[in-house]
């Protein structure tokens, strides 16, 4: 019974370290993912200044670019819409006249139903 009692004790002992040593390897891979991730985080933001710093520079460097570009197009937006006005200048006069005669002198004929009901 001594003997029986005393393997009970000894392997309640070694059920309690393998505890702790489960214990302990849960911590190490706890810490271990921390440190990974922190890690990554550090090597993110990293990256995405090195990023800006490229796009900022890319930027500077096309800026005076884009302002050139928008210029042209302004210009030429300017100039379409003077087309656009002088022809409107031009036509609106022919244009008013054609709707008033559409309007005002009117042919009184049969609706073209009607002829073909009476022939």
């Amino acid at each position: 019974s001594a003997q029986q009692s005393q393997s009970i004790q000894t392997l309640l002992e070694a059920e309690k370290e393998a505890a702790k040593k489960v214990q302990q390897a849960r911590e190490y891979r706890v810490k271990k993912l921390k440190d990974a991730r922190t890690e990554a985080a550090k090597e993110i933001e990293q990256y995405k200044k090195v990023k800006e710093d490229e796009f900022k520079a890319f930027e500077a460097s096309h800026a005076g670019n884009i302002q050139d570009v928008q210029a042209a197009i302004d210009k030429e937006t300017e100039g379409k819409l003077a087309g656009v006005r002088a022809q409107y200048e031009q036509s609106k006069d022919k244009v008013v006249q054609k709707l008033l005669d559409r309007v005002v002198l009117v042919k009184p004929e049969l609706h073209r139903n009607m002829q073909k009901f009476e022939k």
